[in-house]
């Protein structure tokens, strides 16, 4: 792609953005705010008491939070059956999924203009029946990290080599297709058989993975020199640099692959 069609691709994408010098300013004729304030319970309950009272009443009111629920934050709100987490996925520029979170409160309606509005900006949109602590995706991330310190700190296997098993192994699979359906196709007769012959053993690994361990300060001491060696801390930036372009070359060609291999499935 030349450099022409990048900057004018850019320039037509950044075109209808604006900075708004008051909040009255910035939610004059919306129809959904992303709120993307720092993660402090305090912040986002009196930014939602103002927001509340200033917007509409049909404007969506969504949250970037990583692991706040809705409920912390919009209980004392006269309009909340309109407020939702819609979670991002770090970095959200190339990350298509977004977590969608109802409070209690929260209208079905809500959900659903939330979800049609991320499909219709080319994300992915998952719905959370009702409140979790972590949501999905920090969960999931939450459980493969306990064990991944866990090793490391146990001695079985450094901080480069659980990262090959990612990288080289089950991020390959992960990659365009879920746990689930992994091993669905990993039993000749689908997921119920790979259960039958191998549910006792995850079963056994559960047990042993439920002593849940703290991140002590030794552990991230030794995991962060490891870190290092692979990266100094002079190189961060650069790396995310190489990180997103990585991500953005892989999106484009998942899109190409399942997009042709859809027509022959």
């Amino acid at each position: 792609m030349s450099n022409a069609l990048v900057r004018d691709g850019v320039e037509s994408t950044i075109a209808p953005v604006r900075v708004c010098a008051s909040l009255e300013d910035a939610l004059d004729g919306v129809d959904y705010v992303q709120e993307s304030a720092p993660e402090r319970l305090e912040i986002k309950r009196d930014l939602y008491r103002r927001i509340d009272t200033l917007a509409a009443r049909d404007v969506v009111l969504a949250s970037s939070t990583s692991g706040l629920p809705a409920s912390s934050f919009t209980d004392h709100l006269a309009n909340r059956a309109r407020c939702l987490v819609v979670h991002p996925i770090n970095p959200p520029h190339l990350i298509p999924l977004v977590e969608l979170v109802p409070a209690p409160w929260t209208d079905d309606g809500v959900v659903e203009r939330a979800a049609a509005l991320m499909v219709r900006a080319g994300q992915a949109p998952i719905r959370l029946s009702r409140e979790i602590n972590g949501f999905v995706v920090n969960r999931l991330q939450g459980a493969l990290l306990g064990e991944a310190f866990r090793l490391v700190e146990d001695g079985v296997c450094s901080v480069a080599d659980i990262d090959r098993a990612i990288a080289d192994g089950l991020g390959l699979r992960w990659f365009f297709m879920g746990p689930f359906e992994t091993i669905d196709l990993n039993a000749q007769h689908g997921i119920a058989e790979y259960c039958r012959n191998l549910g006792p053993m995850y079963y056994g690994l559960a047990k042993e993975q439920a002593d849940a361990r703290e991140w002590g300060p030794d552990l991230v001491a030794e995991v962060e020199r490891q870190c290092r060696q692979v990266t100094a801390a002079e190189n961060l930036p650069a790396r995310r640099a190489w990180r997103d372009r990585c991500l953005a070359a892989l999106a484009d060609v998942k899109q190409r692959v399942l997009g042709a291999q859809s027509s022959t499935v």
